[in-house]
């Protein structure tokens, strides 16, 4: 089965910091990292494609994610930043779109996750933002917490024509007391149609070790919720170091969809992300 890794970041700490990678915690990622780091472990685990991501809020990032992806075969797509809440964002786009690499842009990600205000997606200049990104034909990806999922969903009602991809399951707590809290946050963002979800980022929600059973109803709730063919496999490597190497990651996210169909495993691992990102595996033929 050919898979299509719909989340993962690099970096070059040599270029600009990574002001969230700090303390002994974060030692294990605390370097730069390249997708020739990457292309490996992707090719051991049959990734033909990835999908490259943001990881902070600087204009200069998404340029040269942009340039990466025109000069690697490996990524197929890039979800970059730009703010949402200038007056100049369309412009901005239309910039991005139209430079070096420009047909690689599949999307805009902001780390709402971060914003003080829970409320910061139900903005008015943030809707704007985010009808600036429908227009340009991009996607939205959203990086959450459990509590700002309702703002998510409300964002998504705002801008129907805007496909809204939820990262990391919207974090959910995974193994805790708090599951069912989340759970119907995530069928109530999952209801409104314009919506896709990943099933990335899990092993960092949860105690290193934690065992694959304790992801399972994690798993059931998002398939309940949005159904196989709106979600979408991601690694978030490097960051998935932290508690797991890239060869465990794709093996918890093919234990947790065993009991799908073959049409529906190659949906969650391949063709959600094509369709809805636009990207394919051709440049990786032969």
């Amino acid at each position: 089965m050919s898979i299509i890794d719909a989340h993962h970041h690099v970096w070059d700490l040599s270029v600009r910091d990574q002001p969230w990678i700090s303390g002994t915690e974060m030692e294990a990622i605390n370097r730069s990292f390249s997708v020739a780091d990457l292309r490996p472990s992707a090719r051991a685990a049959g990734v033909d494609a990835t999908v490259l991501v943001q990881t902070v809020t600087v204009a200069a990032e998404t340029p040269e994610m942009l340039a990466l992806a025109a000069a690697d075969s490996l990524v197929a797509g890039v979800v970059g930043w730009a703010d949402l809440t200038s007056p100049a964002v369309a412009d901005e786009l239309a910039r991005l779109t139209a430079g070096h690499g420009g047909e690689y842009l599949v999307g805009i990600r902001h780390q709402v996750q971060s914003e003080p205000d829970p409320d910061w997606l139900r903005r008015p200049d943030v809707t704007r933002g985010l009808s600036a990104v429908a227009a340009a034909g991009l996607c939205y990806d959203l990086v959450v917490r459990p509590h700002q999922l309702a703002s998510a969903a409300y964002a998504a009602d705002a801008v129907p024509g805007l496909t809204m991809v939820l990262d990391h399951a919207g974090k959910p707590p995974v193994g805790s007391d708090h599951l069912d809290a989340w759970a119907a946050a995530i069928r109530a963002f999952a209801a409104r149609p314009n919506t896709v979800c990943k099933l990335s980022g899990l092993v960092t929600e949860a105690p290193v070790g934690t065992p694959q059973a304790v992801y399972v109803p994690v798993a059931d709730v998002m398939l309940d919720a949005f159904g196989p063919r709106r979600i979408m496999f991601g690694s978030d490597w490097p960051v998935c170091l932290l508690a797991a190497d890239y060869a465990t990651v794709v093996s918890l996210a093919e234990s947790l969809a065993k009991g799908l169909s073959a049409a529906e495993r190659t949906a969650v691992f391949a063709s959600t992300a094509a369709r809805v990102y636009g990207v394919s595996v051709a440049r990786q033929a032969g």
